[in-house]
Formats: structure tokens, sequence, C-alpha cells
């Protein structure tokens, strides 16, 4: 015994996972119409979608930083062969603004020319008949729009004027010319537009990705993102090419600066020598003044040799005197003009001062020219540094120079002993002396920053970038839309529709769509199942019919004998849970399955609230009924009525609604009814009130063999099955066989319902006379719920 439960409800559970898959084959028209709408979405969105290109090149920074142990570190800094990368601030230069500015500005691309379409427009750069120029812009801050329209190959339209090439047209955005190219297209439409610099550079470095190849590498990627192919090549190439020649602008920019400070002081330098110079000459035609040296050789051997120490101590001031001047002037404290330090200053904390403001003032001029604002906390805290350091080099150079200043002096004090040894030589000699010395101080200074000068163009004229461009970028091809992963999307969007549709559907459905589910709800056997019916008449019965639902209707009369048993004159009784689920169409064809067969079948028209079974056949209303013989009214002879067309089948109507149905089934006269029917006729059938909203089925159970439980598929609630369960183990109806009614064909199941004994399409329509089938229409409407009732 418990195996046999075991087994039946693992059958139940295998039905349940068959079920759940038909659930939603039998939407399989819904699905496919679905994924091929949405298929047809994708195809048009593609064919017609604007493609957006990606073009990428490759190029090389190096971050080496030149060993500098034997070299002059404010050297390096000033030349840039000292300065030290950093590859993050490098991206964030290549995709800077400025950056792409240059190359807006290198490739023209201020102008962008669209070819009109039908349905889209498309971006023809460098695909054009031809190319415009401004001859005069009226207002290079705004944007503004041209149309042209070719009506020859050589004759266009442009606002509304009619031009060829290389004739100057003028509008309200300035004055223009168009140049031929190739042979151009007639009828065909452009729209030029221009915007300034600044907004085309935005909008390309949108599109720009920079991204380097790995942590430890020097080697970026350079990628761009756009609606033509050959414009993201050319910003690319270019784009990498402009950092390069940037790069090596950065580097010249320190040696220019001070090529421009030694040109500077050279000039007045050039000018004070050339005075002194025509001082001393002056005063040597004067004072007849030919060869001093060989004159005073044995008198200033000794002063000479102290003047010479002394040149150089105040050759050393004086260069001392400049850079403190300079850096005492405010007015200089965040100019490009770097400061030298290695012009015969030996002092080693001088030098490393100084390298560190050069340092400094590089930094704040990077992020200048970079477009960060002067505001910025990175621009103020370099300039808070640079002040620091220019307030440590004012202070170290007036040491050196008290330094120096204490040299002059014992030189001077020395020079003056030994002048007290020659006071016997002449005035004059004494006086050529003193020029000779100014001149000498003159030439010393204008030779070494002459030297300088050559080494810092020698410097410049070898200066190279610190970028290499390893590939350069071709004619990328499309990136999106991605095809692929579109028609993936619209497929599983196709058929995600359709299946949350179902699942929602089957969701918040809360009535009866199989059999299994009743086979899980009650223990009440099921002795058949009833198609939907497409005909309009309610009898589907007779002698010649051959139907799927008039056999269904054969199966359950032949299923019957199992519920009926032995019993010669069966009484049935036929109810449901509420009104609407078939109890009149199912006793209407029940008394004609049982009539065909030879015997005498009554159908009662029981159900005195609401009578349906005259009017589903088609007959008359009666005056006189069941009410009226219950009442002791009418003799029960007079008012049984055959139905026309059908052989041994009769119907008792109802009669006038009584106004107290339940107690008029209490009366002796059911008991006598019931009792003449019986002798009467060989079958009996009940079409009584629904026995889930009035007590009459349950009053004329007394009466009855058996009980045709109806359920409608689709129709009754499966809260209602429990009701069944509930009056099938309490016995309160006897012998309760349930009968599925209005089993709709599904599709993916090939037969009508879920049921045990249902018919395959393709069996029915080739051995049954059928009704008309429902049309492809038809058929989707009822897979989504949508079905004609019967």
């Amino acid at each position: 015994m418990d195996e046999q439960v075991t087994k039946s409800k693992n059958d139940l559970w295998s039905l349940s996972i068959r079920d759940l898959f038909f659930k939603y084959l039998r939407y399989l028209p819904l699905i496919i119409l679905c994924v091929v709408l949405a298929m047809a979405g994708a195809f048009v969105y593609l064919r017609y979608a604007t493609q957006v290109y990606s073009s990428s090149g490759l190029m090389l920074i190096q971050n080496d930083q030149k060993n500098s142990n034997n070299s002059d570190k404010v050297e390096d800094i000033l030349l840039g062969t000292g300065k030290l990368q950093n590859i993050a601030n490098e991206l964030e230069i290549l995709k800077s603004r400025p950056l792409m500015a240059r190359v807006v500005r290198g490739l023209d691309l201020s102008f962008s020319i669209v070819a009109n379409g039908k349905i889209k427009d498309q971006n023809v750069y460098k695909q054009v008949p031809f190319q415009i120029q401004a001859r005069q812009m009226s207002d290079s801050s705004r944007s503004f729009t041209l149309a042209i329209r070719f009506l020859t190959s050589q004759q266009f339209i442009v606002n509304g004027m009619q031009l060829g090439f290389n004739e100057a047209f003028k509008t309200s955005s300035g004055t223009f010319i168009l140049k031929r190219i190739s042979e151009a297209v007639p009828d065909a439409e452009y729209t030029i537009r221009w915007s300034p610099v600044a907004s085309v550079a935005a909008g390309l470095v949108g599109g720009l990705t920079i991204q380097p190849k790995s942590m430890n590498s020097g080697i970026v990627g350079v990628s761009m993102r756009t609606t033509n192919p050959i414009l993201a090549a050319d910003v690319v190439n270019n784009l990498m090419k402009e950092y390069s020649q940037m790069n090596i602008e950065q580097n010249n920019f320190s040696t220019d600066q001070m090529l421009k400070f030694i040109n500077g002081r050279l000039v007045i330098l050039n000018r004070e020598l050339d005075s002194a110079q025509q001082k001393l000459l002056v005063y040597q035609q004067t004072n007849d003044l030919i060869d001093i040296d060989i004159q005073s050789a044995d008198y200033f051997a000794n002063i000479t040799e102290g003047d010479r120490a002394l040149i150089g101590q105040e050759t050393s001031l004086s260069m001392a005197r400049i850079v403190d001047t300079y850096l005492q002037n405010t007015n200089n404290q965040y100019e490009k003009v770097v400061v030298p330090s290695s012009l015969g200053l030996e002092d080693p904390v001088l030098n490393q001062l100084i390298l560190e403001y050069n340092k400094s003032q590089i930094a704040r001029q990077s992020l200048i020219e970079s477009g960060t604002p002067a505001g910025n906390p990175m621009v103020k805290s370099a300039e808070s540094e640079i002040e620091l350091l220019r307030k440590s080099i004012l202070e170290n150079l007036n040491n050196i120079e008290s330094s120096y200043e204490a040299t002059i002096r014992r030189l001077q004090s020395g020079r003056r002993l030994t002048q007290s040894n020659i006071q016997a030589l002449p005035y004059k000699i004494k006086e050529y002396i003193e020029l000779k010395r100014q001149v000498d101080i003159k030439m010393e200074l204008v030779k070494q920053l002459e030297g300088k000068r050559e080494e810092a163009a020698i410097a410049r004229a070898s200066t190279i970038s610190n970028s290499r461009i390893i590939e350069e970028a071709g004619k990328g091809g499309a990136v999106e839309p991605n095809s692929l992963s579109i028609q993936i999307w619209a497929f599983l969007i196709g058929l995600g529709i359709p299946v949350l549709f179902i699942f929602m559907k089957e969701l918040i459905n809360d009535k009866v769509t199989s059999r299994n589910e009743l086979e899980r709800i009650t223990s009440a056997p099921i002795v058949g199942e009833i198609g939907h019916s497409y005909n309009d008449n309610v009898l589907i019965v007779n002698s010649n019919s051959r139907s799927m639902v008039a056999e269904q209707f054969r199966i359950i009369r032949s299923n019957l004998q199992y519920i009926i048993g032995k019993v010669e004159k069966p009484v049935i009784m036929v109810t449901s849970s509420h009104s609407g689920e078939g109890k009149s169409f199912v006793s209407i064809n029940m008394g004609a399955v049982m009539s065909v067969t030879g015997k005498r079948t009554i159908v009662l028209e029981f159900d005195i609230r609401k009578p349906k079974v005259l009017a589903g056949l088609k007959m008359p209303t009666r005056s006189a009924g069941i009410s009226n013989f219950l009442a002791g009214n009418e003799n029960i002879e007079k008012l049984i009525v055959a139905v026309p067309g059908m052989d041994n089948l009769f119907v008792l109507p109802c009669g006038p609604i009584p106004p107290n149905p339940a107690e008029l089934l209490l009366e002796k006269q059911v008991s006598d009814l019931f009792a003449y029917l019986k002798a009467n006729f060989d079958v009996v059938i009940i079409d009584t009130a629904p026995v889930g909203m009035v007590s009459d089925a349950v009053t004329l159970g007394n009466f009855a063999d058996c009980t045709l439980y109806i359920v409608r598929q689709g129709y009754t609630y499966k809260k209602q099955i429990s009701l069944i369960d509930e009056l099938y183990s309490a016995k309160k109806i006897p012998s309760i066989a349930i009968v599925i009614n209005d089993v709709k064909m599904k599709s993916g199941y090939g037969y009508y319902g879920y049921g045990r004994y249902g018919y395959g399409r393709n069996y029915g329509n080739s051995y049954y006379d059928d009704q008309l089938s429902p049309s492809l229409w038809q058929r989707i409407m009822n897979s989504i719920g949508v079905v004609r009732k019967k």
C-alpha cells in the first residue's frame, strides 16, 4: 500500500514537471512572435544606428634620469637634460585640452562636414569632393552651420546662393570659399559646421583614452573613438606628434630663457666695455702713452699681480651682485627667466639653492601652462617654496658678497701699500692703469657670458623629445554598436518579455488550469474531460455526431459505469461550485449521450433559481414545471417535454421561479417526483444549483446515485476545489466524480487539456468529424488567455 502511495506521488511530481514545461511550450506562438519582433527591431537599429569607430597607436615616454654626478646640476635643470619624468603627469598632459587644441588647429577640425542622408547623417571627414576655407570670420567665438546642396558636379547652393567652386561667398558668419578636390555628385547635400577650437577640443577629449600598457612600462596606448575612422586615426597620430613637439618646446624653454638672460646682460656689458675702452683710448692719446707695460714693468710688477687677484675677486663680486639685483627685484619673482648659477661663482651652497629655486620656478610654470588656475593650492604651495628659496639665496649672496668685499679690501690695502712704494711714478701712468683695469674687468665678464651663450646654443640644437612613436594609428573598425551583443540582447528581451508575462500570469492565476492541479488538491475521482466547443449549439451529442467533444461525453458515459455500479436506473446529479461552469451544458449532453443508447432519459431543470436547460436546447420556455408540481398545482405527466430531433430524450422544465426554493425542495412531493421518474425513465439527470452557493444540491443528493461535479478550466477557483474534497470526504453528496469542462487546445500539447484521456489534434482531425477548428489568430489569442466563452 505504501509503495502504491509513493508511486502515485512520484507520478504526480513527474506530471507536474511536464505540466510546467508545457505551460511555457503552449505559448510558443507568442514567444516566437516576440523574439521575431525583437530581432527585427535589432536589425533596424543596427541598420540605421550611427557607427562609432576606434583607432589606436602606441608611443614610448622615456623616464630616464641622466647621471649628473660630474655635471653642473643647474645646467641640467636649465637645459632639461636631468628632468625626471612622471608617467602619470604625462598621461594627464596627453589628455589635456590645450594639447588637443594644437591638434584641432593642425588638422583644421573647426570645420566638420556631415553628408545628409534620408534616414541618418554621416561624418564624411576627408571623404568629400571639396574643401572649405575661411577668408574672414565675423565672430570666431560662436558656432554656425552652412547648408550645401550640389546642383551639378560644379554648381551648388549655399544658404540660397547658387555658386561654383573657387567663388567667394559671404554670410552673416564671414566670407568663405569652396575648393574643388574631386568630382561632386549632383543632388548631394552636406551640412558644414564651424565650432571654436576649445569646443572641438573638449569634444574630442571626451572620446580619447590614454592607458599605459603595464605599470612598469613607459609604453602608452592612445586610442580615439569617433564616428569616422579616418578622423580617429588622424587625431591619434597628430596627438602623438604634437606631444613630442610640445615636449621639445618645453625642453628648449629653459635654454631659450637662459639665452635671453645672457643676451640681455651682454648688451649692457658691451655698452660698458665700449665706454671703458673709449675712455682708455682718449687717455692714451691725450697723455701720449704708447707702451705702458714696458715703461712700468720694473715698477709695477708687484702691483700688477695684486691687481690680477683683485680683478678676479671683483669679477666674482659683480656676478654675485648681478644675481642679487635680479632676485631683489620682486617683479622678477615669477618670471619665466631662470637664474644661472655657474657664471664663475663656485660656492656649492649657493649653487644648490639656485638649483632648487629653478626647479620650483619650472614646476610652477608647468602647472600654469597645463591650465592650473593661479589660485590653485598646488600653485600657491610652489610660490611659497620659491619665496623661501629666494630669501635663502639672497642671504647666502649677502654672505658671499661680504666675503668678496673683505678680500677686496685686503687686496686694495696691499695695493695701496705697493703704491706707496711707487709714488715716484708719474700720475698719468697711475690713471692709465686704473682705466685699463676697468676695461679688463668688463672684457672678462663678456668673455664668460659669451662662452655660456655658445654652450646653451649647442645644447638647444641637440634637444630631442622624451617620447617616440612606436606604432602609428591606422583606420580602425567599428566598435559600436556591437552587432552580436545587440542581437543577443534582442533575443533575450524577445524571449524574456513573454516568459515574464507568462510567469506573472501564472503567478497571479488562482484558477484551475490542469487535471494535475485537481489531483494534487482533491482525492475525488475525475471521470472525464470536455474540450472547448466552437459550436454555437449547446446540444453537441446526437446519434450521428462524431466530433471530439461528443466522443468525450461517450467516454464519460463509459467511465460512469465504474461510479454507478449495477444500478439499473441511475439518477445522476450535476452540480458545480458556482454559476457559469457549464452544468447545463454537461447535463444536456449527458442526457443526449444516454438517450442515443436507447435509454429513456430525462433532464430535470432543477436549478430553479437560474434555469438554462430549455434555453440551451433553444426550446420555448414553459409556463409550468417542477415548481408547479411541488406546489401541488400540476400533474407530472403534463409537464414532461420531449426534445425535438432526439429520441428518448426528455426535459422536465423548472417552471416559475418560486420565492422559497430551498424550502420547496423539502416537500413530500419531491419523493413522489423521483419515484415517478424512476418508474418511467431509465436515466434521470438532475441539473441543480451550484453547491458552493446554495444548499439545493445537498438536499437533492438524497435522491441521486452519483454526482458529476463540474470544474471549468480557467474559470473555477483553486480554493473552491477544497469544497469538493470536503464534500467527497464527508460524503455529503453521493459518489462525487469530477468532470473537467471547457478544456482548450494548448499549443505544444497536441491534445485537449492536461488529462490522461486527451486526443491528439492530428488524430482527431483524421478520425472525428470535428467542429470548425480555430484560426491561427484564435490559437494565438487562446495562448494568451483571450478565448470565446462557451
